[in-house]
């Protein structure tokens, strides 16, 4: 088996000193999708949360962990963050804003904090996956440490409908 490098954002977990496992899958370019990891992983859908990068009109950038099967509400998002309005940002943002590419944003080691809302539902779990930073690697993790050690707070911020 190859051997797996730690990412920074298992770092920053070992030096938190909470307990995490690094998680391998196979990486499809053409379907980066979270359904595509759970399948992977053999795990549920609502357990493999997706980090998402957007910017509010009054505070800037902004970062929403959702589960896969999930849409973030723009509305919610920018009620809980004190904006008026927020919005993804483009594709092209996110290396130069996170340090992170598409498919392998984590809410952990990002070039700079933002404030950051997990789901609510996270906290209904022993354990959650989010990545660890890089395509075809994910952390499995206990929600609330992972929430502590993010900074994070938790909130309703996905759309009614979870496919």
């Amino acid at each position: 088996m190859a051997k797996i490098h730690k990412t920074n954002a298992a770092r920053i977990l070992d030096s938190a000193k909470v307990e995490y496992e690094l998680v391998p899958y196979t990486v499809d370019e053409n379907n980066l999708a979270a359904g595509h990891i759970a399948e992977e992983l053999g795990e549920d859908i609502n357990q493999v949360f997706k980090t998402l990068v957007l910017k509010g009109d009054k505070t800037g950038h902004l970062v929403c962990v959702i589960p896969g099967n999930c849409e973030v509400d723009l509305k919610k998002a920018a009620k809980v963050s004190g904006n008026k309005s927020v919005q993804m940002i483009h594709m092209k943002e996110l290396l130069p804003v996170t340090g992170y590419i598409r498919g392998g944003c984590s809410p952990l080691g990002m070039k700079k904090a933002f404030p950051t809302w997990f789901n609510e539902t996270a906290l209904g779990y022993d354990y959650i996956y989010v990545s660890a930073g890089m395509r075809g690697l994910q952390l499995k993790v206990d929600p609330q440490k992972l929430i502590s050690v993010v900074g994070a707070q938790t909130a309703d911020i996905v759309s009614t409908v979870c496919e």
